[in-house]
């Protein structure tokens, strides 16, 4: 079951972050009528992947991705994607502070109740990392009571060492179409992945199906 918010706010570092795996998260707040809002940094314009095969080169990704980026938004139902205008493989160089004021503006303008970003330190890209920082040096901000929720994506190998089991799972198996959707939008960056996914679909893997029906968060762990 996934509990009703006034306004969710995503916050990640690249076009394609979304889809993996929070799509079918979002896809559901929107099938429920919650707003949400994708604020995305970059236009992942150092992506080591062109197409498969190529058909982007260095000076076209950028606005290859862009075009890619707001097809999976519309794929997901996300009417409201915010393009920060940052640059891809940068984030852990850029004012920290800056980029929280960015992300605190956005939490008032929308009194959100959820926002959801990456869990610093434990998501493997600096640039995930350090978006994750500025997240929560954002909330953070905010009184304990008015402190919005803080749902946290984690994937590195000690992460579950670390913090434990997820503390949310969403059942996302009514937004499997938008999921699919989003990763196919990425088709610089997920031609290949998406292949293998559909036949492994198809094919009932397990664990094919398990990643396709649930989606999994750690709430931050505050220490003030």
């Amino acid at each position: 079951m996934i509990e009703n918010e006034r306004h969710v706010l995503v916050v990640l570092p690249h076009p394609d972050d979304e889809a993996f795996g929070i799509s079918g998260t979002l896809a559901t707040y929107i099938q429920n009528e919650v707003p949400v809002t994708y604020a995305c940094l970059t236009l992942g314009e150092m992506g080591r992947n062109l197409g498969n095969p190529p058909f982007a080169n260095r000076e076209t990704l950028p606005q290859i991705r862009k075009k890619e980026l707001q097809a999976s938004a519309e794929a997901i139902g996300i009417k409201d994607l915010r393009m920060l205008g940052y640059h891809d493989k940068t984030v852990e160089f850029e004012d920290e502070g800056k980029l929280a004021d960015e992300i605190f503006q956005l939490i008032t303008e929308f009194n959100t109740s959820l926002v959801i970003s990456f869990y610093p330190g434990y998501a493997v890209h600096p640039d995930h990392d350090a978006t994750g920082r500025a997240v929560v040096r954002a909330v953070r901000r905010f009184s304990k009571e008015q402190r919005p929720k803080l749902y946290c994506i984690a994937f590195s190998n000690n992460c579950e060492e670390q913090l434990g089991k997820p503390d949310i799972i969403h059942d996302v198996l009514t937004a499997a179409e938008q999921k699919l959707g989003a990763i196919r939008a990425h088709q610089t960056q997920t031609a290949l992945f998406y292949d293998d996914m559909a036949k492994r679909l198809e094919a009932k893997d397990p664990n094919a199906l398990k990643w396709l029906q649930y989606e999994r968060f750690w709430t931050y762990r505050w220490n003030d």
